[in-house]
């Protein structure tokens, strides 16, 4: 499957995003705006004016509509939502070329709140993997003790772990001497 830098960067920053989610014990990583200011940094959210506690809430809202996203039954629903959010932000597709890279379209309006950025660009980058068929791309880690979000981009679709050095690699260990118990039982 074949996506572009910017759909990558907008899908990465989608699963950043939905990671950031309090689950499982861990508490939410967006708690404040300082955290939001490290989180639009670390993903190199562009055009992003002065951040505020409302502009914290309004990503919150944000990230709870891409994990329903994540969570649709089917490509329908999925779309429904999408179709919702991208609308909500306003979309204004225009062509930009910024930071040294080549010309990429943008989704969001110029001067947009980082909500809206968010969501537009984000909500876009879902909605090609809908349209072309992909959606089961988007994923949740199988480990029994994570729940972080994913898209797997495997050429064969087989990708179960949020990261095979961590995630991947403590259930294969788990498995590895499981096995071993029963072998020596």
């Amino acid at each position: 499957m074949m996506i572009n830098h910017d759909s990558r960067a907008a899908l990465d920053m989608v699963t950043a995003l939905l990671n950031t989610a309090p689950g499982d014990g861990s508490a939410d990583s967006l708690c404040d705006v300082g955290a939001l200011a490290r989180f639009v940094d670390a993903q190199r959210v562009s055009d992003v004016p002065a951040l505020t506690v409302d502009d914290l809430a309004a990503v919150k809202a944000v990230r709870s509509r891409f994990a329903e996203v994540f969570a649709a039954p089917d490509d329908r629903t999925a779309a429904g939502l999408l179709n919702t959010l991208v609308a909500a932000a306003g979309t204004t597709p225009r062509l930009t070329d910024h930071g040294g890279y080549p010309w990429h379209v943008h989704y969001f309006a110029p001067g947009a709140a980082v909500a809206d950025h968010v969501a537009a660009d984000g909500g876009m980058a879902l909605a090609f993997l809908v349209v072309a068929g992909e959606r089961e791309r988007l994923r949740r880690c199988a480990a029994p003790d994570c729940a972080h979000a994913f898209v797997d981009l495997s050429r064969n679709r087989s990708r179960r772990y949020c990261s095979s050095r961590t995630c991947g690699n403590r259930q294969h260990v788990a498995a590895y001497r499981a096995r071993r118990r029963v072998g020596e039982g």
